[in-house]
């Protein structure tokens, strides 16, 4: 299993339309989800998978 995942800039950025107070958790939610699918990598694709995935909670 990978230990750290990276974020491509695509990803990075929008993990930053999510409110800031809530940022942190989503992280770590979205490079768990990474992990345990054995995904080093978290871009644009794998950030939408997840998202949907944990399903829309607003």
């Amino acid at each position: 299993m990978a230990s750290s995942v990276e974020w491509t800039t695509e990803a990075e950025a929008l993990l930053k339309e999510i409110p800031f107070f809530v940022r942190p958790a989503a992280r770590k939610k979205i490079e768990k989800f990474a992990r345990e699918r054995e995904i080093s990598t978290i871009s644009e694709s794998v950030y939408k998978e997840a998202k949907q995935q944990f399903g829309r909670k607003q």
